[in-house]
């Protein structure tokens, strides 16, 4: 009988590290790279239909074709974008995702490839908030996680800070004076206010801030990041980010 339990034990635990051996293999697939973001950031990264578009994808799809390798879109939220890059879960995550100091420390990041300006959105009917400063002790909307959520923590502590996973949802909160402002970047933030004519960019020629996009990689994955450089390097040379923005934004 206790020869009868060993052999079983051992069995199970050939069994068991032959699942977890498949599970690796599975979850790392050579012929794959996988893409972490979140679709509701035009032009950006959005939703055509039921495909993943934007700037950032085609970004991804160029270095998804310099690696030689499938792209697999993985839409979610922007924290967990950031989450599943830093536990091994996505291979990087191009999402409009800005390098801050706090970020740097918990994952690696590629050459900046924009620019952005961040600016308020306010109900183009209320006038609770009239010029960028007013915003410091007003209820304002940001994503989650994004760096103007980072930013107003930082320099409005007596603002109070309402965090959603989509904007959609912040501008329907702001259409119904739920929330005086949101702070986002300046191109998602005229998809917005052409998509809700309630609302409306404050002051489009002086942003709350200026910051910088990267790719978001595992810290430490420097082939891979030094494997995007090239290729954000190159596609910047070549002007394909500006080629990139204008179809995008156009399509809008």
């Amino acid at each position: 009988m206790k020869k009868f339990w060993t052999v079983l034990m051992c069995a199970a635990m050939t069994l068991s590290m032959a699942a977890c051996s498949s599970d690796s293999a599975s979850a790392k697939n050579d012929d794959k790279i996988y893409v972490g973001t979140e679709a509701g950031f035009a032009p950006y990264e959005y939703m055509s239909g039921d495909q993943v578009v934007g700037v950032d994808m085609d970004i991804a799809q160029a270095i998804a074709d310099a690696l030689g390798k499938e792209l697999v879109i993985k839409n979610m939220d922007f924290d967990g974008a950031l989450n599943a890059v830093q536990q091994g879960q996505v291979d990087f995550v191009a999402a409009g995702v800005s390098v801050d100091e706090e970020r740097q420390k918990v994952m690696d990041f590629s050459h900046n490839y924009v620019d952005s300006s961040d600016v308020v959105i306010v109900n183009a009917s209320a006038d609770t908030v009239k010029t960028n400063e007013d915003i410091a002790d007003k209820i304002v909307g940001v994503q989650q996680g994004n760096i103007a959520d980072i930013w107003m923590t930082n320099n409005y502590p007596d603002a109070q800070v309402k965090r959603y996973t989509k904007f959609v949802q912040a501008a329907e909160d702001l259409k119904n004076n739920k929330i005086d402002a949101i702070v986002m970047d300046l191109y998602p933030a005229q998809e917005l206010v052409a998509t809700n004519p309630e609302l409306k960019i404050l002051d489009e020629e002086n942003p709350v801030f200026v910051d910088q996009y990267a790719i978001a990689v595992k810290k430490g994955n420097q082939e891979l990041l030094d494997q995007i450089n090239e290729v954000i390097d190159q596609l910047i040379a070549d002007g394909k980010i500006e080629e990139f923005t204008a179809k995008h934004a156009s399509a809008n």
